[in-house]
């Protein structure tokens, strides 16, 4: 590598990297995830189009898991809490008993049906059940549905992958199910309660720490959480237990937290999952080879999409959503809403990279199922929650950001107002914000002015609000209350939005 190369590739990777950036406004006019574009220009720089090579399954995954913990870093950042918690069984229950189900009908489909092993045909299972936590977050989070139904698929996305991986790994390698499926499902209880609760401890260390150092420029806070999340995954991958989930929780942990410069944070972390998206999609395209693509991997993904849609979702969704009586319209929704994505090739690169016996079939048979699933999926969403009504109006809620103020133990908030916003109107007396807490400067209309108590709010509006630190939480839970009820709003928050 000399200079002369590295500038060849840095404008061909700039060229590439503002096409995709360009296909995300094409894939949303047409209604298609914009994976779709970029496992298909992965495809066309390929050695069957263009003429790139690229075969190394062992770097694709390694790749691979390194892009899934920045997208899933970037989820738990921007999941809310308050929609997750009223639906964690059900997300955990989709995510544990609910994958068993589904790699345990899919195996039967594959065995019966393809005419695979047994080994082969629970090896598939375990590549195709998992849901993609970068599809359900890019695709669904456009979709005005419930928060209890979303935060559902958010942590059934998130922690799903921790069982599959581990079974992919154990069924591609030597070592199989030497100790029985006993020993392989308190080898997953293990990983996943280890992962949660290490993603936990470093999620709330992490979110002490950044409370407590008053760091010299803005730009570092979004760095250090990115930080902080690589090492909750590294760290509980060096134990042996679910890097994955506990990536997620620390995330979501901090995202939840009243950290300083949280939406420049989030803002950072969203970029990233971008370009981890379209780098992981488009080596995915350069990966797999159409010339390859026989009639039995179509046929073969073809069969095992159906099998996954309606019998081995449904099923799952179906076991795992009564005991907790959710209505028959979530489970209708929750049926189809089980998107694949890139999780499911990164895991068929497992066995490519371990060169088991047949494994570039089950590759190009994933690669089929999950463009064939998500062209019919994806796009139908939309409709389809409004169809079975588990759709709601949108939050009415208020952007709020936040510096600390070193000298004294006081924080400096700035909150913008959306147009969804019942704000507007509001007096600053009407906020009613607690004794020491001042509304500062008012921008509005590229002007600034100090706010008297009639001051009235208007949307777009960015508000410099001066806060003692022991107040911050309470200032931030009154202004959400106003903004979604408007100035008759009381103390206590509403959340019969979260409930339904």
């Amino acid at each position: 590598m000399d200079a002369d190369r590295l500038d060849q590739l840095l404008l061909a990777g700039s060229a590439v990297l503002l096409l995709a950036i360009l296909a995300v406004r094409a894939s949303a006019r047409v209604g298609l995830p914009s994976l779709l574009i970029y496992l298909a220009m992965g495809i066309v720089l390929g050695e069957s189009v263009l003429g790139v090579e690229f075969d190394d399954a062992k770097t694709a995954h390694a790749l691979g898991f390194a892009a899934l913990v920045v997208i899933l870093t970037e989820g738990g950042l921007t999941t809310k809490w308050a929609e997750v918690r009223p639906s964690l069984k059900l997300g955990v229950a989709l995510a544990t008993i609910g994958v068993g189900i589904s790699v345990g009908v899919v195996a039967v489909v594959a065995h019966f049906v393809l005419g695979l092993s047994w080994e082969l045909a629970v090896l598939l299972g375990a590549i195709t059940s998992p849901t993609d936590a970068a599809a359900v977050f890019s695709v669904l989070r456009k979709v005005p549905l419930r928060p209890k139904l979303l935060g559902a698929l958010e942590a059934e996305s998130g922690l799903n992958d921790a069982p599959t991986v581990l079974l992919v790994v154990l069924l591609s390698t030597s070592h199989g199910l030497d100790d029985g499926i006993g020993g392989f499902v308190g080898l997953v209880v293990y990983e996943l309660v280890a992962g949660v609760g290490l993603g936990a401890v470093v999620g709330i260390s992490g979110a002490w720490l950044l409370r407590r150092v008053a760091l010299p420029a803005s730009g570092l806070y979004p760095i250090a959480v990115m930080a902080i999340a690589a090492f909750s995954y590294a760290g509980t991958a060096a134990v042996h237990a679910s890097g994955f989930a506990a990536v997620y929780i620390t995330a979501l942990w901090l995202g939840n937290s009243e950290l300083p410069h949280r939406s420049v944070t989030r803002s950072f972390a969203e970029g990233l999952a971008w370009l981890a998206q379209i780098g992981l999609f488009i080596m995915l395209g350069l990966l797999a080879s159409p010339n390859s693509f026989d009639v039995e991997s179509i046929v073969g993904g073809i069969v095992v999409g159906a099998a996954l849609t309606f019998l081995a979702r449904p099923l799952s969704v179906l076991v795992c959503s009564v005991p907790l009586r959710i209505p028959w319209r979530e489970q209708g929704f929750l049926a189809v809403a089980g998107l694949r994505g890139a999780v499911p090739i990164v895991l068929a690169s497992i066995p490519l990279a371990e060169r088991v016996d047949r494994a570039e079939g089950l590759f190009n048979l994933v690669f089929v199922l999950v463009v064939v699933l998500t062209v019919l999926t994806a796009p139908m969403l939309p409709k389809l929650a409004t169809a079975l009504g588990v759709t709601v109006e949108r939050a009415r809620e208020v952007e709020v950001e936040a510096a600390p103020l070193e000298r004294i133990a006081a924080d400096l908030l700035q909150v913008k107002i959306t147009d969804e916003s019942r704000l507007q109107g509001v007096e600053i007396g009407e906020l009613r914000l607690p004794p020491g807490t001042s509304v500062s400067l008012i921008v509005r209309d590229n002007s600034s002015f100090t706010p008297e108590r009639r001051t009235s709010l208007k949307r777009g509006d960015d508000l410099l609000i001066v806060t003692p630190r022991a107040d911050r939480d309470a200032i931030e839970k009154r202004l959400q209350t106003v903004s979604k009820g408007g100035r008759l709003a009381t103390w206590v928050d509403d959340s019969s939005d979260s409930s339904r």
